[in-house]
């Protein structure tokens, strides 16, 4: 998992670049797409390749970050997954897949690392004979 990435969903693209930019500055590798299908695309060539999704709920024409994220965990049913909204976090609770976190528009980037980094440690726990660095 050392080398996977975040894959990162996000139509605005100055959104997009913080996002990036904050995460890489963070020590994460990430890969952009500006939409769910190209975030499907990207996906379907190395699913094994990502650890997480970060993605936006409304992408413009095209699949939601709902049903991306659905599409995902069709795959592998604990991917982590972090939501990010302006306006639909009221519908988390319903259309959300299990166990992820939302999180609202406008927002700072240590809340999104801390929510993926949280993700991530739940999904890949340290074994109690493992040393911590």
């Amino acid at each position: 998992m050392e080398n996977s990435s975040v894959l990162v969903v996000e139509d605005e693209p100055l959104i997009l670049l913080d996002i990036e930019t904050g995460l890489g500055e963070a020590g994460f590798r990430v890969v952009a797409a500006r939409n769910a299908e190209a975030a499907i695309e990207a996906f379907s060539e190395k699913p094994g390749s990502f650890s997480s999704l970060v993605t936006d709920i409304r992408l413009g024409r095209g699949k939601s970050g709902w049903e991306l994220a659905k599409h995902l965990r069709g795959t592998s049913p604990t991917f982590p997954v972090v939501y990010i909204s302006g306006d639909s976090a009221v519908h988390w609770g319903v259309e959300g897949v299990p166990e992820s976190i939302m999180i609202t528009k406008p927002f700072a980037m240590p809340q999104i690392i801390t929510a993926l980094s949280t993700l991530l440690n739940q999904h890949n726990p340290i074994a109690p004979s493992e040393p911590i660095a």
